[in-house]
Order: C-alpha cells, then structure tokens, then sequence
C-alpha cells in the first residue's frame, strides 16, 4: 500500500470519525429537552444562546392583532416573547375562569412557537405591571385574615393555587420547553426587593418559600425572581431597569447567567405626563453594553405596550400603554427603534461564538474608554466592544494598530474584532411619524346623529346603603365599577344663610383619592382629583344652598385600583370628611352626618352601552356642556385596513364602549375585530362636561418614512413602505447638513440641488430603495464648512391602486 494511499485511509477515516461525531452529537441535542443554565448562558435543549426578547401581553391588544405583532417581532430580530400572566383577568370570582377572546394565554403562547420563538411566562401571581391591582383579583382582599405577599398562610394557599393550576394548563398543552414547547424560563414573584423591608422576617420567609414553591412545581425550566439578590437556589435573580450594564451587581452565586428580564424601551405614562421618551441610541447603547459584560438575555419592556381595555389601567395610568416602544399602541412599527435594535439585533448574532464561548478582557483605551473583547484561544473567534462612556465627547481611538471613530456615549461592536458592523450612535434605520386621518365612511351621520341620556343625581332617600358617615370606597364597590355615590341631606334655616348676596357657602371635601364630581342641590359644582404620586386632595368649592332642605351628592371614584408598594389589600379610596364652611352660624360639619351610598350609576346597571341595553332609557338630542351625560350614535367602519382610533379631543372625562366593548379611558383605539362594517354603537359617557359633535373617528399611519444616515463610516441609507405599499412621492431631500426630525426637516446651508433628482430616480413607485451616502453621488460640496455628509430624505408611502 502506498503512502498516498494510507494519507487517503487516514483522512477518509478521520472524516468518517468527525461525521460519527458530529451524528452523534446532533443526535444527543435531539435528545436533550428542557433548560439548564450555567454562569455563561441559559442552555436551550442542549445548546447556548443569546436571547432577545420582547414583553408583549397578550390582553393588551387582541387575538387578531397578536399574529402580526409576533411577526413584527421576529422581523425585529427577537427569538422570545415575554409576558405576564393576570390572576385577575383570568379568575375575577373565585373560581370562575376565563381563558377566553384577549385573555386566552394558550392560543398566544401556540401563536409563538408556530413563528419559531421562545417563551418566557411571568406567573407571578403579582405582576404589578400598571395593571389594575398588580394583577391581584380583588376578590382575593376579602379572605380572611389574608395579607399580601408575605409569609401569610391565607395568601400563600391562594397563590399556590394560582401557580399550579397556570403550570397545569402549559403542561396539558406541552408548552414548556421540557416537553418540546417554547417555555424556557418562568418567573414567580416581581421585584420584590422593593417592599421586603416592610414585611421583615415574614418577607424573607416568604421569599424563601415562593422560589421553593415553584421549583417544586417541577416545569424543566429554570425559575427567575426580578431583582432578587437573596432567590434561593436554583432560581436566578435578573435585573430590571434602564440600564442593567452598569447597574446589575452580579448573581448571589457564580454558576448562574447574567439576565435582563426588564428593559424599559420608554416609560408609561399617567394622567398629565407628556409622552415619554428613550432615544434609539440610548436603548442600543445599553444592550450592547450588556452584551460586552457577559449578559446573554435582554427583554425589552415593552416591546408592544397595547392598550388598557376597560377597566385594567392602574391608579392613574393612561388607556395608551408605553406607545415608544418599538412597536407602538396600534402595533406599527415605531421608527428608528425599531430598526436601529434590529441591526444591533444582527450585530450581536455575529458575535454569537465569542460571546457564548469566548474568553472576555478588559483594554483601556482611555478616560472613558474601552475595549471589551471575547476571544477564543487558538481560534480565529474573536468579538470587540469599542465604548466610548463620554456623553458629550466624540473621540477617536487605537485598537490592535486601526484607528476608529467612536461617537460620544457609543459602542461600536466589531464581530471579526476589525471590522465595525454597527455603532450604537449611528442610525442607519429608517424614521416615521405618525398621522391620524379622519374617516369620511365611518363619520357620517346616522339618522340623527348624537342622542343622550343624562344620568340622574341620587339624593340621600334614594340610596339603600346607609352609614354614619362617608364609607370606604373600594370595600362597596368591590371593582365592579370605579363610582360610588355619596349623599346626605341637612337643613338651614334663612339666618344660616350668609346675608350678602356676593357671598356664598363653601362646600369643603377631603378625599383619599382618587377623584370626585360634587353636586349641591341637583347642581354640578365642580370636581377634583389626586395625582400617581398622592392619590389623597382637597376640594373645595362655593355652592347655591337655600332655607330647608339642602342635599349634596358626591359622585366618587377611583382611577384603576394601585398596583405596587407594600400592604395593597390595605389601601382606602373615597370621601372622607365633608364640611360646609361660611354660615352664619360657622362651619357645618357633615361627616358624621346620616350619609347614603349608591354602587356604580344607572347606565352601568343597565349596561346602555350595549345594543340591547341601549333601549331601556330614554334618549333625546345631544346637548353639549352637561356632566354625566351618556352620548350614542351609530358609525360605519372606516375602509381599508389601517387601525382605528377616536379623537376625543372635545371631550373631556369618561369612556368609551364600542358593541359593547370598553376601549378605555383616554387614548381610544378601537381594534377593528370590535367593529363590524356598518352599524356600529358608539356609547361616551362623559362626566364632567364636553361636545359630543367634535367626536371622529380616525385611521392611523405611519406613512411618512425618512432616512436620515451620516456618512462617516459609507452607509446605505435604507427606506421602506409597510404593508406592501409604495412610495408614491419624496417630500424632502437634502445632503450636507440637514436639520430637524422625520416630519420636520430642514435643509442646511450645504445643501445640494441635486439631490432630489437622485433620490426620486431611485425610489419613487417602489416598496423599498437604497442609497448611498455619500457626497459625490449627490453632487455635493464635500468642502462645504459644516457639513456633516448626513442625507435626510423624507417619503410618503401609498397603497397601491386596487390593493384594498
């Protein structure tokens, strides 16, 4: 035998070998099911992997709408969907379980391992989340004895109950990833760091006993608890926050991964904020420098925020829920974030072997300056962090012999450690802004047009619960409804009565909170309301009273149940001490007075906001500038397919019923699987006064899309149309040093002519286009002082004719 012929045995035999192996080890991960971990990564049926991860929840928006959102995810570059689980959606009577329409939690879970993604479920049961009560049925207060959260046997009992029976129903649908599900982690509890200290020796105990509880449920999953230094083994404690690189203080033990359960990509708002804000660049920066300290799973929070149906906001919380995140309340893509995460997204997959398998240094390369870098020995795998901390100075750095540019409070992240495939500053993504549109089809009277019903003020003999004095709130109205009624009655004779005509009594209230109308003889007098922050306020306001007898009816409510802080089954809502103030006789005080109570209003009760329920009152001609007034009419759907909202701007507090459905109580978008194409009843109960003829109904867009790249490092500037759509026209070009935002731009004094010609060439009645970045492709001055070579574009996308 040759020598050429034994190389040839020994290569065909090594081969052989390398392919035995590599069947048998593809066949051993076939074989492995379920999730371990180790202080690198999470190990998903045998095999390590970066996780990005979006929180979407699943009754905040509708099973129709679910598909497209989990699509637009995975498009985003996730490969995990996060959501809470909610108690009170699911049992709001002991016992009484819907899993039904926006609450069925299978029917999502399946809808996300059918488009290939992972699963985190958020069991809890407290999830506080800005969701009524942090998810709590309010049923739940009512037990005896029972306090929350704590190592409170009542409480435990009912949580335990919760946890098992959620943990049956993904095993009976063999959704865990130990039984080829896409489950791969759950988490119990929720942030409790933030109240243990109220609970003591009880909190530690319980602590303890919820991670045992759960392991013990035995999923084959790993079990995590939210910024839980102390979660006993084997359940990880993660980090929440803004920014968990520089934040997260490290596990309790060193065998567990480095995750990021929460990364807020904005902030909710409660009544009064402005729209909150976290720049693309910011949110990119964070995770990448995350990624460069060993984390291996982040979750944006939200990812889609949605909509507060109903009566599901928390104290104060807005219907409109973290509408800056990268997918916005109607499920459109919010740009640059979406986009510029996507290419971070990309980015990170290239680093995948260095990151997971790498071993990570630590190079300075000045004041605020560093290179992290993951690279494996005796191989070409290697990944670098190039981070300039500065937030106000861009800088250049030397690594391993190149130069690079970094960008004030940036990372540039480098997969082949030379070569930089992103930097965090940089947007290449495309921008939009949003329009809303009025819709003629769905504005169109009907018949008459607006009609109302005006709700009846109770005095004090028409109430059936009677006390001395003003009773507690929520412990009447139960969460049925946020109003309850407060009336009584007193007499005064002509002397009481101030003598000047300029002069009137004070009706004085203290309220615990949350909000109230005052009425004084069938008279509205005004309202008040506490804030997020002090639910609790004063109101005080002059009032007609007269000789005899005198009634004033408080109509007070809550604004959703308070979701967060210690001893929730503790807190009190309502009208606590009333006075008149101002007689002759001095200040009347009412509040230990015979007082009535009435649970809710009559249009409730009769649910008018319904088709049948609509007929059993009387309806007359919409008048404008009436508090607690119910206004109707009927509406076509608009066409098309663009989402649905309703512009309440005339209005001024209440909500809104569509068929019957509660869109909430500001914000107002309707799904269109809640509408019909004609006919559809529109119900307002408005409270406190407004014009029910400035109501419309709008679609929604984000057909104005921008590029605005710099072309420091020659990028592609990239635009396209959602939906299929083309570019119909550019409404603005400019290269050189061009200004402003998507919807605002403004060309700079290096501006090129020229430019608009290329751009309109390249893309108009197209879906997508890319274009360079560069000044000779627009013929521009390249030493013009002060430029920038940024090019900004601005389009206007179009449904193609007979697309609809």
């Amino acid at each position: 035998m040759s020598c050429s012929t034994c190389r040839l045995c020994a290569q065909s035999l090594l081969l052989l070998v390398l392919l035995s192996a590599a069947a048998v080890s593809a066949h051993t991960h076939d074989k492995v099911k379920g999730v371990s971990y180790d202080g690198r990564s999470l190990i998903i049926n045998g095999r390590r992997e970066l996780l990005f991860s979006g929180s979407i929840h699943y009754p905040r928006s509708t099973p129709e709408m679910w598909p497209d959102i989990i699509a637009k995810a995975k498009r985003g570059g996730l490969n995990a969907i996060q959501t809470y689980v909610f108690w009170n959606v699911h049992e709001p009577q002991p016992g009484q379980l819907n899993f039904s329409g926006r609450r069925d939690l299978v029917k999502f879970i399946k809808l996300v391992h059918q488009q290939g993604l992972y699963a985190t479920l958020r069991i809890g049961p407290f999830i506080e989340a800005e969701w009524n009560f942090g998810g709590f049925p309010f049923w739940l207060k009512e037990i005896k004895n029972i306090t929350f959260r704590s190592d409170n046997e009542p409480f435990k009992h009912h949580m335990k109950k919760f946890a098992e029976m959620i943990v049956k129903m993904m095993k009976d649908e063999k959704l865990f990833a130990s039984q080829g599900g896409p489950i791969i982690l759950s988490q119990i509890e929720n942030e409790y760091n933030n109240v243990a200290l109220a609970y003591e020796e009880e909190g530690k105990n319980y602590v303890q006993w919820a991670g045992k509880m759960a392991v013990g449920l035995e999923t084959g999953v790993p079990w995590v608890m939210c910024k839980q230094t102390d979660a006993p083994d084997p359940v990880i404690s993660s980090c929440n926050g803004r920014n968990c690189g520089d934040t997260f203080t490290g596990q309790n033990k060193p065998n567990k991964p480095i995750l990021w359960t929460e990364n807020w990509t904005a902030q909710y708002r409660v009544f009064g904020d402005p729209p909150s804000q976290r720049s693309a660049e910011d949110l990119a920066y964070a995770v990448a420098l995350f990624f460069s300290k060993n984390g291996t799973l982040v979750n944006y929070y939200m990812y889609h925020g949605g909509t507060n149906f109903g009566r599901t906001s928390s104290s104060f919380v807005t219907t409109r829920y973290y509408d800056e995140a990268p997918l916005d309340e109607y499920g459109l893509l919010k740009e640059p974030k979406w986009g510029h995460i996507k290419d971070l997204h990309s980015a990170l997959k290239l680093c995948r072997k260095a990151l997971l398998w790498g071993t990570p240094t630590v190079q300075s390369l000045g004041q605020d300056l560093e290179a992290r870098v993951y690279e494996k020995p005796g191989s070409d795998v290697c990944a670098a962090f190039l981070v300039n901390k500065n937030p106000r100075v861009d800088t250049t750095v030397v690594f391993r012999g190149v130069a690079y540019v970094l960008p004030h409070h940036s990372i540039s992240i480098l997969p082949n450690c030379k070569t930089v495939v992103i930097n965090t500053q940089r947007v290449n993504a495309q921008h939009s802004a949003r329009t809303y549109h009025v819709s003629k089809e769905a504005n169109k009277k009907h018949g008459h047009g607006w009609k109302m019903y005006q709700e009846a003020v109770p005095t004090f003999s028409r109430t059936s619960i009677r006390a001395n004095g003003p009773m507690e709130l929520m412990n009447l109205t139960k969460d049925t409804t946020d109003y309850l009624w407060y009336s009584t009655s007193f007499n005064l004779e002509k002397d009481d009565l101030p003598r000047r005509q300029d002069i009137r009594p004070v009706v004085q209230i203290s309220s615990l909170g949350h909000a109230l109308h005052a009425f004084v003889n069938d008279v509205y007098i005004g309202s008040g309301h506490g804030t997020k922050i002090d639910k609790s306020f004063s109101f005080a306001k002059p009032a007609t009273l007269k000789p005899g007898t005198n009634h004033i009816s408080i109509l007070g409510m809550t604004v959703g149940l308070p979701d967060s802080g210690a001893f929730l089954e503790k807190r009190v809502a309502g009208v606590h001490r009333v006075a008149v103030q101002g007689l002759n006789t001095g200040t009347l005080d009412l509040s230990a007075n015979k007082w009535g109570h009435q649970v809710g209003m009559v249009g409730e009760k009769l649910r008018i906001y319904t088709q049948h329920g609509s007929h059993r009152v009387q309806w007359s001609a919409a008048k404008k500038g009436t508090p607690l007034t119910w206004y109707k009419r009927y509406f076509d759907a608009p066409h098309g397919e663009d989402p649905v909202a309703i512009d309440m701007s005339s209005m001024g507090k209440g909500m809104v019923w569509v068929n019957g459905q509660s869109i909430g109580a500001t914000g107002y978008h309707i799904p269109r699987s809640f509408m019909k194409p004609s006919g559809n009843l529109m119900v307002v109960l408005e409270e406190t006064g407004g014009n029910p003829e400035g109501i419309a109904v709008v679609t929604v867009r984000r057909d104005n899309i921008c590029a605005i790249v710099t072309g420091d490092v020659k990028p592609k500037a990239r635009l396209r149309c959602a939906d299929s759509k083309i570019i119909r026209s550019i409404a603005f070009v400019s290269f050189g040093n061009p200004t402003g935002s998507c919807g605002q731009l403004a060309a700079g004094s290096c501006h090129s002519p020229a430019a608009m010609a290329v751009v309109e060439k390249a893309c108009v009645g197209k879906t997508s286009c890319e274009l360079p970045v560069s000044p000779e492709a627009y013929a521009a001055d390249a030493s013009c002082a002060g430029t920038t070579n940024t090019l900004a574009v601005q389009a206007k996308c179009v449904r193609k004719k007979g697309s609809e």
